[in-house]
């Protein structure tokens, strides 16, 4: 029989919402909280270039497993921008393509163009992004100078808002579903107006369901390793928008065992109606959590069936 891996005493189990300073790549960052507080099982959910700041959720030890669960919620942003300029990877980091005359250009101009990003359905994916092709990260084939496929990818937009504009500069906020390119909005606003555009700036404002309220900075958390896992939100509490369960003891061994649970034998809150497609948490008895479940059905009846689990 194989041993079973060490686990560190020191690995911390949870969801840190850290508000990621502009510079350091989202790698940058996990890999020096892995370091410096030893926590050898990590992971993040949602990407941040490095020009941005904001809201990143780190995940730690047996909370990597909410991964898939939390990337996909929608996110809210706030930047700015500057007409008159394009760069190859979209924004003011990048090598500059080309430089416009803006003087026809006037900011209810460019406010509707902001406004406009509401009425997208698609994007072209940047090629210095992470985005694969034949197992290769777009921005590789980008350093290497070979040609970059077209990607286009579906997305939501919503409450895409000028916040401010001063030519050549304007500012704005955006709600949006995971995945999407801030940069490539910035990018194709500069196109409709014929003169180019470049993200300078950008703040992630939320990753739902956390915001930058609920975050802390990456120099408070390294400074103050003792404050470390008072920092952390429990495993239990990862997912506030699902409802979670409390069950006993047999129903926990039946869970572990992946038994399909009926809906009407697990006691929820008053008044909550149970539809197929809906999502919980389960706990044990000691409010330990044991999986995340979904409502399908089997045999034309209702079940909670295990989506993942969280013991161990």
């Amino acid at each position: 029989m194989g041993r079973k891996p060490r686990v560190s005493p020191f690995q911390k189990h949870g969801v840190l919402v850290l508000n990621k300073p502009t510079g350091p790549t989202s790698a940058d960052c996990l890999n020096t909280i892995k370091r410096e507080l030893k926590q050898s099982k990590i992971g993040h959910a949602g990407t941040l270039d490095p020009l941005a700041e904001g809201v990143l959720l780190v995940m730690l030890g047996q909370a990597t497993k909410l991964g898939p669960y939390l990337m996909g919620q929608d996110k809210i942003y706030s930047g700015s921008l500057i007409i008159g300029r394009t760069t190859d990877t979209y924004d003011i980091q990048g090598a500059e393509t080309s430089s416009s005359d803006v003087s026809n250009i006037t900011e209810k101009m460019v406010e509707n163009e902001i406004l406009a990003w509401n009425d997208l359905t698609s994007q072209e994916v940047p090629a210095y992004s992470a985005a694969k092709h034949k197992g290769k990260p777009l921005y590789e084939l980008a350093r290497n100078g070979e040609e970059i496929p077209v990607k286009i990818k579906s997305i939501k937009i919503f409450d895409g808002k000028p916040l401010e504009v001063s030519l050549p500069m304007a500012r704005f906020r955006v709600g949006c579903s995971a995945g999407t390119y801030i940069r490539s909005l910035v990018h194709s606003l500069g196109i409709r107006l014929e003169c180019g555009a470049v993200m300078e700036s950008l703040k992630r404002e939320e990753s739902r369901p956390f915001t930058l309220a609920e975050a802390h900075d990456l120099d408070e958390v390294l400074n103050d390793p003792d404050g470390f896992e008072s920092r952390i939100i429990p495993i239990a509490d990862a997912l506030p928008h699902w409802p979670k369960f409390t069950v006993g003891e047999k129903m926990a061994a039946d869970i572990k065992n992946g038994t399909r649970i009926p809906v009407e034998n697990v006691p929820g809150a008053p008044g909550l109606i149970v539809i197929e497609g809906d999502r919980a948490m389960f706990l044990d008895p000691e409010g330990i959590p044991l999986s995340l479940a979904e409502a399908k059905y089997v045999d034309n009846n209702l079940h909670w069936t295990v989506l993942r689990g969280l013991w161990g």
